[in-house]
């Protein structure tokens, strides 16, 4: 199926979902780093899963009827401004290289949408996204209403289209997964580029350096979220990137970092010493997140509940803990009373795609949803071990999180970024021959 095909047959099954009424999906803003200068844009998720468009100031319309319609809004050709900003397609362009049934100009959303809405049931439309989208389409719908006396109805129904849309895009098909496979694959590559290139005396800035160069020079459009390079305490940090100290000899370095290909991201964490070895107080930690990790990787099968790697993560953790004597007690209490949180306070996983904490709801009706083919998620268990009166000083400062892409299969699951080594030997290996 081609590309347009795709997205055509999206716009087709949410409008069935629809059954009657009318949605409007309007891409992300632009938005403005300082004076006159941009951040680099990215499109809204939700509009070009269903579209494939790429370029900013754009609007979805789609109206479920018994002549459904596929519209898009989007900027007019202006050479001048092609000149400074590049290429447009300009709606005559879009409606032919996207597959729309029609386009218009995206100045004329506001008229056309009017006539669009009226004597429609329903409206949808992705609320509180943007607050000065919900004040628009509000607006455009109480000007429908100010037609009663010509016999036109505004729709009295008003749905968050993400919904629906979120539960389209919680099962891949083959088209995404091969992506999130390079996704995979180029990150994997750059965290190998990183263990090689890691020693005492380097900054945490050049570690990242070599990996953005690995993304770009691969074909990676962005990586998928901030870089996390973390060394010594810093990787006690979860959501650190500052990304700024120097590598000591003897400390951890835990690396959070992945791309972004074509609209989809990797997300991998690998933890390794920066001498290349172990102590033997990082070996132990190690061995039980890296074992925490592959009990969750284990139940990570169709059919099996949301929560079951986490739950098969945790055990492993909080044994380990009460083997550490960082926890006291049984394993039921450590696990019952959650002492286990002052050293791992997140849970296992997250949905991947689109976005890096992608959409899906994890709970139907109040428990755990099944996994099922298709389903894509990370896999991250970790410990953070900060100095304390009750902590052996040997340990101190010691975080460790080992993360993996996981898709699921119709006979388990498919680890997408198992090229990065992560046991200790191969990590070792790797570093020595580096």
């Amino acid at each position: 199926m081609s590309d347009i095909a795709t997205y055509a047959s999206r716009r087709v099954r949410l409008v069935q979902q629809m059954q009657r009424g009318i949605a409007v999906i309007p891409t992300a803003p632009e938005a403005v780093r300082n004076g006159d200068a941009h951040y680099p844009y990215r499109y809204d998720s939700h509009f070009h899963y269903l579209t494939g468009f790429e370029e900013p100031e754009a609007v979805l319309v789609l109206v479920a009827s018994d002549v459904p319609q596929s519209i898009l809004f989007c900027r007019e050709k202006n050479m001048e401004r092609e000149i400074w900003d590049g290429f447009r397609h300009g709606p005559d362009g879009a409606r032919t290289a996207f597959g729309f049934d029609a386009a218009f100009p995206i100045a004329q959303l506001d008229d056309k949408l009017t006539e669009l809405m009226g004597n429609q049931p329903a409206l949808f439309h992705p609320l509180g996204a943007h607050a000065a989208w919900d004040d628009r389409i509000l607006a455009l719908r109480a000007r429908v209403q100010a037609q009663a006396r010509s016999g036109i109805t505004a729709p009295n129904e008003i749905h968050d289209v993400r919904m629906l849309l979120d539960e389209m895009r919680l099962i891949k098909d083959a088209g995404e997964l091969a992506t999130m496979r390079r996704a995979a694959s180029i990150s994997a590559a750059a965290h190998v580029r990183a263990m090689r290139s890691a020693r005492p005396g380097r900054m945490e800035y050049e570690i990242e350096a070599e990996l953005m160069h690995e993304f770009r020079h691969s074909g990676a459009q962005a990586p998928a979220y901030a870089p996390i390079v973390a060394g010594g305490a810093n990787a006690c940090v979860l959501h650190y990137v500052n990304n700024d100290a120097l590598l000591h000899d003897g400390d951890l370095l835990l690396i959070d970092a992945a791309c972004e290909v074509d609209g989809y991201a990797a997300d991998i964490t690998r933890t390794f010493p920066v001498n290349g070895k172990f102590s033997a107080a990082q070996k132990d930690v190690y061995q039980i997140v890296l074992g925490a990790q592959a009990a969750a990787i284990a139940a990570a099968r169709p059919g099996a509940h949301w929560n079951e790697p986490h739950d098969a993560a945790l055990r492993v953790i909080a044994q380990g803990l009460l083997d550490l004597k960082l926890c006291s007690g049984s394993l039921d209490a450590v696990l019952e009373s959650e002492s286990y949180k002052r050293f791992y306070m997140h849970r296992t996983g997250h949905w991947l795609g689109r976005d890096v904490h992608d959409v899906g709801v994890y709970k139907l009706e109040g428990n755990w949803r099944p996994l099922q083919p298709g389903m894509t998620l990370t896999v991250e268990p970790g410990c953070y071990i900060r100095p304390a009166d009750d902590v052996p000083q040997a340990l101190w400062n010691i975080g460790i999180r080992i993360e993996d892409d996981v898709a699921i299969t119709d006979q388990g699951c498919e680890v997408l970024t198992d090229a990065v080594p992560k046991t200790v030997a191969a990590i070792e290996e790797l570093m020595r021959n580096a």
